[in-house]
């Protein structure tokens, strides 16, 4: 049976950089994605930075990503980029990586509302489960560095006709509502999560 691991990403990572971009940029053309491109550089910075999800099967095959970014001055964060292999989707990989970049998200930035943008019914639904809830684009940062991340999309030109208060992409919340230690409790008590 294949496992995966999820963890935080580190140096020795970098060698999954160009599987990353190249997800990345393959998710952005699929209708109904809104993710942004991403370039070797930004996601190695991401890496070494401290400010990653990877997941890997056990032999060492890449199988996911996901990265932090901070806005407005640390008080908004946003789990971005998340892709999965798409030999490796319906595994709950989606799920695990985004629930380990939720810990470490608010392990880096106590206090932080976490927020993110997307089109895509399977990260809504994800979402959901670990409890972002729907808000107005009003409701997320105003940062603008923010929204320039998002000219790569293939929506933003909507974003920019309508000032930035409509979009096909659908804003999510979640406030940290549990001390660290319960987040933890409810992963497994390791720097991996495996899923059988």
């Amino acid at each position: 049976m294949l496992k995966f691991v999820v963890r935080n990403a580190e140096a020795a990572d970098l060698k999954y950089v160009d599987h990353i971009v190249t997800a990345i940029y393959k998710a952005s053309q699929k209708k109904g994605t809104g993710i942004a491109v991403r370039t070797p550089e930004y996601i190695t910075e991401k890496i070494l930075d401290g400010k990653a999800i990877i997941a890997h099967t056990d032999s060492e095959n890449w199988a996911g990503f996901c990265y932090i970014e901070s806005w407005g001055h640390n008080k908004y964060v946003a789990n971005s980029g998340l892709v999965v292999e798409p030999m490796f989707q319906g595994e709950g990989l989606a799920k695990a990586i985004k629930e380990k970049a939720m810990l470490l998200s608010f392990t880096l930035f106590p206090g932080a509302r976490l927020f993110g943008l997307t089109t895509s019914l399977a990260v809504m639904k994800i979402n959901t489960d670990l409890g972002y809830q729907p808000v107005t684009l009003s409701e997320l940062t105003d940062d603008d560095a923010f929204w320039k991340g998002c000219e790569s999309c293939p929506y933003y030109d909507i974003l920019v006709r309508t000032k930035r208060t409509h979009c096909l992409c659908t804003g999510m919340i979640k406030k940290q509502e549990k001390t660290l230690e319960q987040l933890e409790a409810q992963q497994i008590k390791s720097n991996k999560i495996i899923i059988k």
